[in-house]
């Protein structure tokens, strides 16, 4: 019998290596990735049934990388490993396609319960914000968490790579495109946000969850 495969995203090796140690005895790992970038291209060649993603990742943050990827290929099931227990990004992961939300410091067997439903078409979040979540969801207040969604996904792109300290020059290799667009996303974001500086368009990508 074929046993699931699992893509695993996060950049830290040592995490990378307790996932697999975990998983292995009830799932084939299909492979590792370590920046959101990398999540998307490895997809299309690894084809995984189950992809286990943090939020905090460089490059293309979690939410953005699995957003791309589901809209390419629905099927794959997500869940979100993360030390996130901040509501607000779990309704992110959940926006960009999530079947599950685990805190890092849950039961490790929290983890394969999550993929397990996952993989059954059900949804599985942690015990630990299940109720916050509900509760923000009853109040209406999660559309307070989606601010940041006037931006386009290359804005949110843009975005991070700024917030990481990437040049301009570098940005634009990146994701190949110009410098002249890169800039014109820049103080695009500037403009609508009413915002001054770079430093400070910096700022709302770290407190609206864009970068990490």
């Amino acid at each position: 019998m074929t046993r699931p495969r699992v893509l695993i995203a996060d950049d830290h090796k040592i995490v990378i290596e307790g996932l697999k140690r975990l998983l292995e005895s009830d799932f084939d790992i299909a492979g590792t990735v370590a920046n959101g970038r990398e999540l998307v291209t490895a997809v299309e060649r690894l084809r995984p049934d189950v992809i286990v993603v943090d939020i905090s990742m460089p490059m293309l943050n979690g939410i953005e990388a699995v957003g791309q990827v589901k809209k390419a290929h629905g099927q794959i099931k997500v869940v979100f490993l993360t030390m996130h227990p901040d509501v607000s990004y779990a309704i992110g992961a959940f926006k960009a396609g999530a079947s599950g939300y685990v805190l890092k410091h849950s039961a490790s067997d929290e983890l394969v319960t999550a993929i397990r439903e996952a993989l059954k078409g059900r949804t599985y979040v942690t015990p630990l914000i299940a109720g916050e979540l509900m509760q923000s969801y009853k109040e209406g207040t999660h559309l307070e968490a989606e601010t940041f969604s006037a931006l386009t996904a290359r804005q949110r792109e843009v975005l991070q790579l700024l917030a990481e300290g990437h040049t301009v020059k570098e940005i634009a290799a990146i994701l190949n495109i110009s410098m002249k667009t890169v800039e014109y996303h820049k103080y695009r974001m500037m403009q609508d946000f009413g915002i001054e500086t770079a430093v400070d368009l910096v700022r709302y990508a770290v407190k609206h969850g864009i970068a990490f």
